[in-house]
């Protein structure tokens, strides 16, 4: 019987020893605080000049009044800001916030909605490089740093020194990788967290832009020939919610713009097709969960032909929502 209190508190100990190790590895998963992602030296001279700054959804307003809503629609948690100096000049300086936004998914909407078009400058997950500027997003954060004066190479520099602090692996969006590669403006997907073509009723999801080639009848080709249009996947609960939007979509067509003839067998059909008031051609149909379509093309073939392309590739690689 004396026996019982040793072996159970020997247990206890055990127990304590493990959460202990569980807690950490847990707190090493998910990455350094944010706090820590702050540089106090960066490259070429260059020094914090005060103590980082800390905000939250309450008081990041207070830093960027007038964008504050649009990063908290997008899940905003917290940030941190420091502003670099080389030497002792007070003009010239480089200001660096980090977003925490929570996930890779909000961390890519609310970057694709502030880069550039154009090609990736190799930081994070994705990024955009100006002579004053440089954007990066990685796991959860996103990155900004702003120059006074045209500094492309320390702005690098610096940015890859807080991307190399980032311990976060996660991938980009998997929807990213299902839009067709034809045709693709860089840089010009785009993740909305709700209100996607500015209508309610698509709720969240992607949109891309695309350059439709005309097709000149003379020699002279001239600018008009060719025009960007845009595919779109919007994301439901459920494929009920996804029908229940659909609906919604002919009936905005219908009310303020023109449903039109039969699409392609290939689309099902569920296919709508029309001329919306505000983004011209239509094409619209689902796909389980998801409603995804093209708007803005003048030749049919060109956006069937795209839309037909994201189709198929939602279906290869999500086989399992297609009901």
């Amino acid at each position: 019987m004396g026996e019982w209190p040793v072996i159970r508190y020997g247990a206890l100990l055990v127990f304590c020893f493990l959460m202990v190790i569980f807690a950490s590895q847990s707190v090493l998963s998910q990455g350094a605080s944010i706090e820590s992602l702050v540089l106090k030296v960066g490259p070429d001279g260059w020094t914090m000049k005060d103590a980082p700054e800390m905000f939250t959804r309450e008081t990041l307003f207070e830093h960027i009044d007038g964008q504050a809503d649009l990063f908290i629609q997008y899940g905003f948690e917290k940030s941190v800001f420091a502003v670099y100096q080389k030497g002792n000049s007070s003009e010239d300086r480089i200001d660096l916030d980090i977003y925490d936004m929570g996930n890779p998914l909000k961390a890519f909407g609310v970057f694709s909605r502030f880069r550039q078009e154009g090609g990736s400058a190799g930081i994070g997950l994705d990024s955009s490089l100006g002579d004053r500027y440089a954007i990066f997003y990685k796991g959860k954060y996103f990155v900004v740093l702003q120059a006074t004066d045209a500094n492309a190479s320390t702005l690098k520099l610096l940015a890859n020194e807080v991307e190399s602090r980032i311990l976060d692996s996660s991938a980009p969006p998997k929807e990213i990788a299902y839009f067709p590669k034809s045709g693709l403006k860089p840089g010009s997907i785009e993740y909305f967290p709700d209100g996607l073509l500015g209508y309610q009723f698509l709720r969240r999801g992607f949109k891309a832009s695309y350059e439709e080639k005309g097709e000149s009848t003379t020699e002279v080709k001239t600018e008009s020939n060719d025009q960007d249009f845009n595919l779109f996947l919007s994301i439901f609960e459920n494929s009920h919610e996804a029908t229940n939007a659909l609906k919604l979509f002919k009936q905005h067509l219908l009310e303020k713009g023109r449903v039109t003839g039969v699409t392609s067998t290939q689309f099902g059909p569920d296919a709508v097709t029309g001329v919306d008031p505000y983004h011209g051609k239509t094409i619209v149909t689902r796909r389980g969960s998801c409603l995804l379509g093209a708007v803005g093309f003048e030749r049919e073939k060109a956006g069937e032909g795209l839309l037909v392309e994201l189709t198929n590739e939602i279906k290869r690689q999500s086989p399992k929502d297609e009901n």
